[in-house]
């Protein structure tokens, strides 16, 4: 799992105060991956600047503060940190240190009714989240497709669902990617509405 988190960072977008502070960080039960087989460390920024980090059912109250736009400071034992702040999505916040290479990556289970203590539950809150999107991706996106002979389309896979459902179209149709030039790939109706 270390491998598919590190893999994500050039992709991170920078936190953006204007953008994510009021709904996407204060208040959020930001549960920490990094050695979560260790300990299930939850962090809760607070919009008095209070920072309460609950790891195995013992509480700490901290400061942070920001800086700029995406740099905050985090008070620990050691004095002031600077950390600088980015998303790979709503649910996924990452931190990094100041001058550092490593990241310690959180996930939002604010809106999650799952308990998220260990790797194998992490994996199923990807699994889910990341599964659950590409569904609504596939749905939105469109192809076109071969019924007797005939190039059709361009339709999104909610269309061409309603069309098998209607028995307009065949669910055994061939289709293809708007992006995609010919039918190479042997891609049916039915393969995507299994995804779905």
């Amino acid at each position: 799992m270390r491998n598919y988190l590190y893999n994500i960072v050039p992709n991170l977008e920078p936190f953006d105060y204007s953008l994510h502070h009021d709904n996407q960080f204060i208040n959020q039960e930001w549960i920490l991956i990094n050695g979560i087989e260790d300990a299930r460390a939850m962090y809760v920024f607070k919009p008095n600047n209070e920072l309460v980090i609950s790891e195995n059912d013992e509480v700490t109250k901290t400061r942070w503060s920001f800086i700029n736009s995406n740099f905050l400071s985090i008070t620990t034992e050691d004095g002031i940190v600077l950390i600088k702040a980015f998303y790979k999505d709503k649910d996924v916040l990452v931190l990094n240190q100041k001058a550092s290479e490593e990241y310690s990556f959180f996930i939002n289970a604010s809106n999650y009714s799952v308990p998220i203590n260990n790797k194998a539950d992490v994996q199923k809150f990807l699994k889910a989240k990341y599964l659950k999107k590409a569904s609504e991706l596939i749905a939105e996106h469109e192809f076109y497709y071969i019924q007797r002979s005939k190039e059709y389309g361009p339709c999104t896979m909610k269309e061409l669902f309603k069309k098998v459902k209607d028995k307009a179209v065949n669910a055994y149709c061939l289709i293809r990617d708007v992006n995609e030039v010919d039918y190479n790939k042997k891609l049916r109706i039915i393969d995507l509405l299994q995804e779905v």
